[in-house]
């Protein structure tokens, strides 16, 4: 790792020395090509070059622990634990800094939670799941708001369509893209058995204008009025949009929205994220057929995670990882979760995309 570390710090004093260049200085497409390379390893060599003075201080503070004089020998061991924990702290940085990055990383999300197998317990936990988001995203201070839902009269959701906005959403939801598993009592369930439910949830990046493009003349628009749960909330304007992409089928609607323009903006926007998903899915496919998993996405065809309510237990199957804490999970902290699977897919990409 040192040689190649050591290699992009020689890159970034060379891009030092090109842009102080007369010559590229006079060229402006050519320095800011220069200005944005410089930009994005600027970091990584300000962590190597901390991380290298580390080494060398320690390999100079072992000869003090060797010292006759035992009070400078006491100096050097409390020297030599600061410097171990600084030299494990700056390795860590520098292996997130060579995980291949992400370009959706710091993109908005549109969240799609639907009910599976279990009828109305499904529908239930679907509601559920919605609401531990909800609550993990308050607490990461992100905005949370419903494009569509389809509620049951029981309750929960048998589908509802989020977009989840803040700074890094996607680089820290990707991962809770699956199906995921229940097995509870249900309150209707007289004789005590459990069953077993699933929702899938699916993360997709929001797309802008310029990540895929949309004609006019391939959208199908349809309007209606709105409805909520047994009949509740009935517009009397069609105000709810449906809007159907032609060439590849994809139906999306919005009906959250009183104005049907405000409707259809949302609904475009959940459009432009599923095709730009199933663009992104299809590319990753391609780099990736030989591989059961897609890296940093998780597979959407298995089975992610399982919440066992007589156990307490959240079982994440991908990487083996169990909590006996499933309420604080439901209501929200998922601290644990989400840092150990960054942790995994961050070293399974370093380890297949390498620095």
């Amino acid at each position: 790792m040192f040689e190649k570390l050591a290699g992009v710090e020689d890159r970034f004093m060379e891009l030092e020395r090109l842009m102080s260049d007369p010559a590229v200085l006079a060229d402006r497409e050519g320095y800011q090509k220069f200005l944005r390379e410089h930009a994005e390893i600027s970091e990584l060599v300000t962590v190597f070059r901390s991380y290298r003075d580390v080494v060398r201080e320690r390999e100079e503070n072992v000869l003090l622990l060797r010292d006759a004089d035992p009070e400078i020998r006491e100096m050097a061991q409390d020297e030599a634990r600061r410097l171990e924990v600084l030299e494990l702290q700056l390795q860590g940085e520098l292996n997130q800094l060579l995980v291949p990055k992400d370009p959706n990383d710091g993109k908005n999300i549109i969240l799609e939670i639907r009910a599976g197998t279990g009828g109305d317990e499904a529908a239930l936990f679907a509601g559920d799941l919605f609401r531990m988001y909800a609550r993990f995203a308050e607490n990461s201070g992100w905005k949370v708001e419903i494009l569509d839902a389809s509620e049951p009269d029981v309750g929960g959701f048998k589908e509802v369509v989020a977009m989840i906005q803040g700074r890094g959403v996607y680089s820290v939801m990707k991962y809770e893209s699956g199906i995921h598993r229940v097995q509870r009592v249900p309150t209707t369930e007289t004789q005590g058995r459990i069953h077993t439910s699933a929702v899938t949830v699916a993360v997709l990046p929001e797309a802008e204008d310029v990540d895929v493009h949309v004609d006019e003349k391939d959208l199908r628009i349809d309007t209606y009025r709105s409805q909520g749960a047994g009949g509740q909330h009935v517009n009397t304007t069609d105000s709810a949009v449906r809007i159907t992409h032609i060439p590849t089928g994809i139906v999306v609607q919005c009906q959250d929205e009183k104005s049907q323009h405000k409707n259809r903006l949302k609904a475009m926007q959940v459009l432009r994220a599923r095709m730009y998903d199933a663009l992104v899915q299809e590319q990753a496919a391609k780099r990736s057929a030989d591989r059961k998993e897609q890296v940093g996405t998780g597979d959407r065809s298995g089975r992610i995670r399982t919440y066992n309510y007589p156990q307490s237990r959240v079982t994440d199957h991908r990487i083996g990882l169990t909590l006996y804490r499933l309420d604080a999970v439901l209501q929200g902290d998922m601290a644990q979760l989400v840092d150990a699977l960054r942790t995994h897919y961050q070293a399974e990409a370093l380890q297949h995309g390498g620095a």
